[in-house]
């Protein structure tokens, strides 16, 4: 059965295809003559550690007619048709270019992608993706979010009263309409989870040549979990967050029913009265930041501005500076 299913998803991907070449929205590489072919970032030449930046690839016929590749680049050429390698970074069926998040992956290193078509021998592009470390990277070891309390459930609505007489021969009262009930009280949210305590070292990579920057070498860890960071303190900063978790939001308080239409009759029924309204939730309280110590060698004192500390509703940070070896 998933075998007929993925046939199928197959045929019609396939028939979705031929529509657009017919249509002129996309082209067949494999019938269209090719005199050049180049690639670029279109966002910059440079990625970041856990970033994405879009491939766009340029075809050029023998009579000068430009085709560019579909997604980023808007144009009508199929990823399809196009051999991608890379080298460092990785590059999805999409074109779509991604650097680990980890900086031991591209540190020292230079990504690279070639891309080829395999139904022109000898069509090639190379492109070079040097690596940046001057954006701002984000490391959360925050608490968790409380849970919302849940909504009070409405009152019930009065019943109507029952239907006198108005016949001035023979008349009767209406009968009172009943009370609505009460609604109930929304429930309470729930606490805001505590952050952990993070530990924080910090290193200065000295640059390796007389264009480069020295570099931070940061690790944050924190329950068992580490994350690691290259910081090129020209444009670049790492902000750590230990906050405690904010609290659940209190549940809506539940609607008190309305009371029921007195009868008509001689004389009309009284209509009941309505139930009250029931007490929204309280917020739940947060919960306590976490204590961050940042233990930094000498090197980097010039640098810390570049390092942000957030512990909300917790204790101040701690800094200590010792020696810190290289921490890859």
């Amino acid at each position: 059965m998933q075998s007929s299913i993925s046939i199928g998803l197959l045929l019609t991907t396939a028939g979705c295809t031929s529509v657009k070449i017919k249509l002129g929205r996309r082209v067949d590489l494999t019938q269209t003559p090719v005199a050049s072919i180049d690639a670029k970032l279109p966002k910059g030449p440079g990625i970041a550690p856990g970033q994405k930046s879009p491939l766009v690839v340029t075809v050029t016929e023998p009579d000068g007619k430009v085709l560019q590749s579909e997604g980023a680049g808007g144009g009508k050429v199929m990823w399809r048709d196009l051999q991608v390698t890379a080298s460092v970074v990785k590059v999805d069926n999409k074109g779509v270019v991604s650097l680990a998040k980890d900086p031991r992956v591209s540190d020292g290193k230079t990504g690279h992608v070639t891309i080829t078509i395999p139904s022109h021998p000898g069509m090639r592009a190379d492109l070079d993706i040097p690596f940046r470390y001057d954006i701002a990277f984000a490391a959360n070891f925050s608490g968790a979010r409380g849970l919302d309390g849940a909504n009070g459930l409405d009152g019930l609505n009065g019943a109507p009263g029952t239907m006198g007489s108005t016949d001035p021969n023979n008349p009767s009262p209406g009968g009172d309409g009943g009370n609505g009930t009460n609604g109930s009280d929304g429930r309470d949210g729930g606490p805001g989870g505590d952050a952990p305590p993070v530990q924080v070292r910090v290193t200065l990579q000295p640059a390796t040549s007389a264009a480069a920057h020295p570099l931070l070498q940061i690790s944050a860890s924190a329950s068992a979990k580490q994350k690691l960071y290259l910081v090129d303190p020209q444009g670049g900063s790492l902000t750590i967050h230990a906050d405690g978790g904010q609290g659940g939001s209190g549940g809506r308080a539940g609607r008190g029913g309305q009371g029921g239409s007195g009868g008509m009759g001689t004389p009309n029924g009284s209509s009941g009265q309505s139930g009250m309204d029931g007490r929204n939730g309280f917020d739940g309280p947060g919960g306590r930041g976490g204590l961050i110590t940042v233990v930094y060698d000498p090197s980097v004192r010039p640098y810390l501005t570049v390092i942000h500390l957030s512990s909300a509703n917790g204790p101040k940070p701690v800094f200590q500076e010792q020696t810190v070896a290289a921490l890859w």
